[in-house]
């Protein structure tokens, strides 16, 4: 309906708009009325009363509307806005005031500009992955049809849905072994569709995120699998930035000081050797909170609120559940190519939608009243030699291509896409790992 469009984006916008919209005096106060009515259920044919009635004025609500939206993209720029005025500031300060004017031996002007720009620009590389990478999009096979998504709706109890919710997934073979704390499917309404593994809705950006950390204003964009490595390696290279500018401006710090520091631009190189102290302060803790996160295979989210897995017909926190062993985690956020490691290009291993996790000791088949199904676990004996063992996931006969090397996903345009990317190659370097028939898994 038309009214109900217009009054959701008034009601996306601040309450300060409507009484912005109350003291213009050309605009009708019926038309508040009208769309008021729009979200109470009525007959069809007030409902097409109402529509014709809001058709002359919605021009007018798109001219409030439209520049509301304009301003909020503008000032969610604003966080990247300043830290791109704060680098650009920092080469001022560094390389002109300091290195140019102040510095007289050649020999430490030029190693000190050589190894700045270096990692001014692994800096700025890896800020621009992170900002401008795309957060992909979760397959459309995980969407429900209308057909099936009109039962959902129109089910009277959770067991009615929950009953389509499983049969939809087994009729595609989702990868899907995440549930909630009820052991539910984990389903997004505002999508409409199945939620992948260690998937998020994301409430800023208004979409569901593969594997999504967080939202993170100071890059205006959400850090996900797309661009996990590209965060990290951002938050490296700006700490080894800012502790270079601190290093190399010490000593002049210590003339201005003693008061031994006699050249124009010395606040410049007061102020960005404060500034890189802060900024350094800052970064290294986040940097290794995230850097603690690769090695445990964990995500923000995940490390606040675990991942839900079966265990012995119950659904348990297990917030080790995706961890492979310390190398192996780092390898699937940095890829398998060691001279790609510190370089912000993709290399990142899988899709995104299916992750190896480590499973749980093999457990009796569910009961045919069980409405969640009930995976079955096996064990290798194969570990990874440091006294450490981890279990891996099987899974029944009847799913059992889910494993299969490559599986393909047709899209809208008959074209098919690659969906899961742990590839033989990729099971070399992620190697199986199992755990010991007395041990048991965290939770």
């Amino acid at each position: 309906m038309a009214c109900s469009v217009l009054f959701d984006d008034i009601k996306a916008c601040s309450p300060v708009l409507i009484d912005i919209l109350v003291g213009i005096p050309s605009l009708p106060s019926t038309i508040f009325l009208t769309l008021t009515l729009s979200c109470i259920p009525i007959q069809s044919a007030s409902r097409a009363t109402k529509m014709s009635a809001s058709t002359s004025h919605s021009g007018k609500f798109s001219l409030v509307t439209a520049p509301c939206r304009i301003c909020f993209r503008a000032a969610k720029w604003l966080p990247v806005l300043f830290i791109v005025t704060v680098v650009v500031w920092s080469y001022y300060a560094y390389v002109i005031q300091l290195n140019i004017l102040t510095v007289e031996s050649i020999i430490e002007k030029c190693l000190c500009l050589v190894v700045y720009h270096v990692l001014l620009f692994l800096f700025l590389w890896a800020y621009w992955q992170t900002v401008f990478t795309d957060i992909g999009t979760v397959p459309k096979q995980f969407r429900l049809p209308p057909s099936e998504l009109d039962r959902y709706e129109s089910a009277e109890t959770e067991e009615v849905r929950k009953d389509v919710l499983e049969r939809f997934i087994q009729r595609h073979n989702l990868p899907v072994y995440n549930r909630t704390m009820t052991g539910d499917i984990r389903y997004c309404e505002r999508c409409v569709q199945v939620k992948p593994d260690r998937c998020h809705h994301c409430s800023v950006c208004g979409v569901c995120v593969l594997k999504l950390d967080h939202h993170c204003p100071w890059v205006n964009n959400c850090v996900a699998f797309t661009n996990y490595k590209f965060f990290v390696l951002f938050l490296g290279y700006a700490l080894v930035y800012c502790l270079f500018i601190a290093a190399t401006t010490l000593q002049y710090f210590i003339k201005f000081w003693k008061n031994e520091l006699h050249v124009p631009g010395k606040f410049h190189i007061l102020f960005v050797f404060f500034v890189s102290i802060m900024f350094a302060i800052s970064l290294v803790s986040l940097f290794g909170y995230h850097v603690f996160l690769v090695f445990k295979n964990r995500s923000t989210l995940e490390s606040f609120r675990a991942p839900i897995f079966r265990v012995n017909h119950t659904w348990l926190q297990d917030k080790d559940g995706f961890s492979l062993g310390a190398f192996n985690n780092f390898v699937e956020v940095f890829g398998e190519d060691r001279r790609l490691w510190f370089l912000p290009l993709p290399t990142s291993v899988g899709d995104g939608v299916s992750f190896p996790v480590r499973s749980q000791p093999s457990s009796p088949p569910a009961s045919p009243t069980t409405t969640t199904p009930v995976q079955s676990y096996g064990s290798t004996h194969t570990s990874l030699g440091d006294g450490v063992t981890y279990p891996q996931r099987c899974v029944d006969e009847d799913t059992d291509d889910l494993l299969n090397p490559r599986q393909r996903w047709p899209e809208d345009d008959d074209t098919e896409m690659s969906f899961t990317a742990y590839t033989n190659t990729h099971t070399q370097a992620l190697e199986e790992v199992v755990v010991q028939p007395n041990h048991t898994n965290p939770v």
